[in-house]
């Protein structure tokens, strides 16, 4: 179950592409693309180490997208954030008051072994 900080994030992902799919000139036609994005951002969302206490992804020491998905997040986002303060003034403002969230330090299971 997940706990209020992450079901907020889930739902500003949602509406950040929802807006880049509507809207941006460059988004790929095909919406499955989309969905499976939000499918994985979900996924990594759940899982992610810190829980509610997580920093924002470009802040994370943990990047737990793969490269590929994260370029394609980076750039939905860099075009829907701006947006998200006219179609959803709040979340965009949350979103900005969570992104200056101090980083927590790293959980001991996502550290590296030390060797003996």
């Amino acid at each position: 179950m997940s706990g209020k900080r992450i079901q907020r994030e889930k739902r500003t992902i949602e509406k950040m592409i929802a807006l880049y799919k509507a809207g941006c000139p460059q988004a790929e036609p095909e919406p499955e693309r989309y969905q499976a994005l939000y499918r994985y951002a979900v996924k990594r969302l759940d899982r992610c180490a810190f829980g509610e206490e997580k920093p924002a992804c470009k802040q994370c020491p943990i990047h737990c997208y793969q490269p590929a998905k994260r370029e394609e997040m980076k750039q939905i986002m860099r075009w829907a954030g701006p947006r998200m303060l006219w179609h959803h003034p709040v979340l965009a403002i949350r979103h900005l008051i969570d992104d200056k969230r101090p980083v927590p330090p790293i959980p001991e299971k996502y550290q590296p072994k030390k060797k003996p």
